[in-house]
């Protein structure tokens, strides 16, 4: 499961950067390689559409790291140990005191 959620949270790290980097800033950013987006999204432009994608990403990100964190603290609690088999059928050597000699049951 946690493997999974882990591929989740690179993916999500990603599409949150394009989506960051696809808005308008001072600086403009990769938000002029966009095109001519207005037809697409409105006359407002992408930037209401890309700051609630940006904001529902954001969220999952916070869910998903939540939920990784608290898988990971299960696998902690988890001992090799507990898993461990008690029983063995192999008999354990004795020794017999008068004769001083080792004999085996």
């Amino acid at each position: 499961m946690t493997g999974i959620l882990l591929i989740v949270q690179i993916v999500l790290v990603v599409m949150i950067t394009i989506a960051v980097l696809l808005q308008k800033s001072s600086s403009i950013g990769l938000g002029a390689y966009s095109g001519s987006n207005e037809s697409v999204f409105g006359a407002k432009g992408p930037g209401s559409f890309l700051a609630k994608v940006t904001f529902f990403l954001g969220f999952v990100f916070v869910v998903n790291t939540i939920a990784l964190g608290y898988f990971y603290a299960q696998q902690k609690n988890a001992s090799v140990v507990d898993a461990m088999v008690e029983t063995t059928e192999v008999a354990a050597p004795t020794i017999d005191i008068v004769n001083d000699t080792n004999i085996t049951k």
